[in-house]
């Protein structure tokens, strides 16, 4: 399980992405589905975290790494996982990466500039 102590070793790899109304959320949650179809990890619901959704919190207990990724500094990515209770887990944010929340085209670059740290984060 993700809790406390470490994550479980034979379950999956999973992604969780702020999905928000803002630029920097559309990126996010972008550059998640683009490390799934790279076969880096599987895309998860943060909603069903959120919503305390028996099959998604037990899945997530499972899994044997998690990335979370948020578009800003309000990390609600982040929070939401620990106020479920999972505390191992690798964060990355996009403003980080110099990108500014409401001045941030959504483009191929920017995808791929955040492509590149979640596969560096995830390694």
């Amino acid at each position: 399980m993700c809790g406390e102590s470490k994550c479980s070793s034979g379950g999956p790899r999973l992604i969780f992405a702020c999905s928000g109304a803002a630029d920097v959320g559309e990126i996010a949650d972008r550059a998640a589905r683009e490390l799934t179809k790279n076969g880096l990890g599987k895309m998860f619901c943060l909603a069903g975290v959120g919503g305390r959704v028996a099959g998604i919190m037990k899945k997530t207990g499972e899994a044997s790494d998690i990335l979370a990724i948020d578009g800003c500094d309000l990390d609600c990515t982040k929070n939401c996982l620990e106020q479920a209770g999972f505390t191992r887990f690798k964060h990355m944010r996009i403003t980080d990466l110099g990108m500014e929340k409401g001045h941030t085209h959504v483009t191929e670059e920017n995808i791929v500039k955040v492509l590149a740290k979640g596969r560096e984060t995830l390694a």
